[in-house]
């Protein structure tokens, strides 16, 4: 059964980002479950910050699940990505996931992989990006399965890397690694942009579909942009998809809204 998630960024730095609910975690939950969702998706500023009891009878007393953990505050706080050039930045940034992968794997949820990513460029051949990030997900993958879970890449559009923008594109890349522990995050914004049919991609990934992030095209609340969901909800359907829709979007024009229309699609097209 396909189920309906929320974002929650405890990240200041990350505030007017697409997160729906921001820096209170309890009133975030509350929101959460007062609207029906089933889980939250939470961006943290460290794994180190978060109380996994705490947020245990949390989640128990708003009868909320956890559907993943961000790893985001690792670039937007730290710049740390697997990619860097510097071999010392490479391994805090790996520590800096793994981190995360641990806490995740607790609750028995994924690790999300985005902008910590990084790129190719400024002296850095995309050919050794690639290596780094072959050999980090070699390290990181097998750390999630050991726990359980699967490690989530998301290919990002072309504004915010130059690695991998399409889901063939990350799929080839990830289909020879050693490692199989690894599936994507297919997020509905970054592929308005960059797929020319979005659900053919949802279609592409098949059992690699770990997570959707549910965002219309103009990062606001589904049904607020030009995004035709219809095929989209159908093929996911179809599939058997039977992990998250996450709301990543604005909380525009206020969290309340962005999560009250984020529902109703949801609703509409899933129940």
């Amino acid at each position: 059964m396909i189920r309906s998630a929320v974002t929650i960024s405890l990240v200041p730095e990350s505030r007017g980002g697409p997160f729906v609910f921001w820096d209170d975690l309890e009133a975030g939950c509350a929101q959460a479950a007062a609207l029906g969702f089933d889980a939250v998706e939470i961006f943290p500023t460290h794994a180190d910050d978060l109380d996994g009891l705490a947020l245990r009878e949390l989640l128990r007393k708003h009868n909320l699940q956890l559907a993943a953990v961000g790893t985001g505050a690792g670039w937007v706080r730290r710049k740390l990505r697997l990619t860097d050039p510097d071999p010392h930045v490479r391994m805090c940034a790996r520590d800096f996931v793994a981190a995360v992968i641990d806490f995740a794997g607790g609750f028995g949820v994924p690790a999300i992989l985005g902008s910590m990513q990084g790129r190719w460029g400024d002296g850095v051949s995309r050919e050794q990006a690639l290596a780094w990030l072959a050999e980090e997900l070699g390290q990181l993958a097998p750390r999630a399965h050991a726990l359980d879970t699967c490690l989530l890449y998301e290919p990002l559009n072309r504004y915010e890397t130059n690695l991998f923008n399409t889901v063939a594109d990350a799929l080839e890349f990830l289909r020879p690694l050693r490692t199989q522990n690894v599936k994507l995050l297919c997020d509905l914004f970054h592929m308005a942009i960059e797929e020319t049919d979005i659900a053919a991609a949802l279609r592409l990934a098949g059992p690699k579909l770990g997570h959707v992030h549910f965002a219309d095209s103009n990062r606001r609340a589904i049904g607020w942009g030009h995004t035709d969901i219809a095929p989209i909800a159908a093929t996911l359907k179809d599939m058997g998809y039977d992990g998250y829709v996450s709301a990543e979007c604005f909380a525009l024009p206020d969290s309340d809204a962005a999560a009250r229309q984020t529902i109703a699609s949801f609703r509409r097209w899933f129940r």
